[in-house]
């Protein structure tokens, strides 16, 4: 699509927050062109406003967590991914706690929410950042790469000294189809001892079999199984998505990561976005990209017609 979109009408929903334990609630906000991604959070009687951007990641050990002042918003990076898989570039997000749910810790239920929803056109056209040079990062044994292609794609190499693990690899071009099948049904994962960790610590007091893959050492504790035979890595492409969308604008490139995490795709958005000599901002008429790139209309436009936003 050329140009920007939000959501045809209000999304409520609301879960357990993984971190916290609490239940939290939240109301996805039809927005202007040129407004963004914006979370309102509540603390008592006011709200701050925390835009979802690069410069305002503010932690990433545990979750990638977006922050301004004292408020902090935790675990944005599935709702951010689906956003950015279905072409959202801007919505208002009003949220009552520290994180967003984790509801069943896929993306399973945004996506559903957003088809029954719809997707409205906006009339500002959409700036591509379209990749013109590879840039390379390595931190350790982890490895993150983007170099010049066509479309948005994803390839990502996990390694772990499990035998539920082990070797994984998954590769996708990133569209709404794409993603609603092969990456928004994978779950966020967990080792037992990490999870028995945490838990002494009075951290992950939400985190349970029901929104979380616990791996003991004999296998998958979850008693229902594994919904893709390599479901971790699936779930790894979903969490680099959301913290790649967090560059602010629809990516033309290849990224190639190897056992990655939120830190490692966060310095990989940080370098891109230091190195603009690699890439430029394009924008595309109906035609470039029917030319280019055989695209064709999101499926979940709610409304043919542009609006005046």
């Amino acid at each position: 699509m050329i140009n920007q979109c939000t959501l045809a009408a209000p999304i409520l929903f609301s879960g357990i927050g993984v971190h916290s334990g609490n239940r939290i609630n939240v109301v996805l906000r039809p927005a202007e062109s040129g407004n963004g991604i914006v979370f309102h959070r509540q603390l008592g009687n006011r709200t701050v406003s925390i835009k979802a951007c690069a410069e305002n990641v503010v932690d990433t050990r545990m979750a990638t967590v977006l922050g301004h002042g004292d408020a902090t918003i935790s675990t944005v990076e599935h709702l951010l991914a689906t956003l950015y898989a279905f072409g959202i570039d801007n919505l208002h997000i009003d949220i009552d706690g520290p994180e967003v749910p984790v509801m069943d810790g896929s993306a399973l239920c945004f996506v559903d929410q957003i088809r029954a929803t719809g997707i409205r056109r906006l009339r500002a056209t959409r700036k591509y950042l379209t990749i013109r040079k590879p840039i390379d990062l390595v931190s350790g044994e982890k490895r993150i790469s983007i170099i010049p292609s066509r479309f948005f794609r994803i390839t990502f190499d996990i390694a772990f000294d499990h035998p539920s693990i082990a070797l994984q690899n998954h590769a996708i071009k990133v569209t709404p189809g794409s993603f609603s099948q092969e990456v928004a049904p994978a779950r966020t994962f967990g080792f037992l001892k990490e999870y028995e960790y945490l838990k002494a610590r009075n951290l992950a007091q939400g985190a349970s079999l029901e929104n979380t893959v616990v791996i003991g050492e004999q296998g998958i504790l979850n008693p229902e199984g594994l919904r893709f035979h390599d479901e971790f890595v699936r779930h790894k492409i979903l969490d680099i998505i959301g913290d790649f969308s967090l560059l602010g604008y629809p990516i033309l490139g290849h990224v190639k990561a190897y056992k990655s995490g939120h830190q490692t795709n966060h310095e990989m958005v940080t370098r891109i976005l230091a190195s603009p000599d690699h890439w430029k901002l394009a924008e595309f008429s109906q035609r470039d990209l029917r030319a280019a790139f055989g695209t064709t209309p999101n499926p979940y436009l709610a409304e043919p017609a542009l609006s005046k936003a």
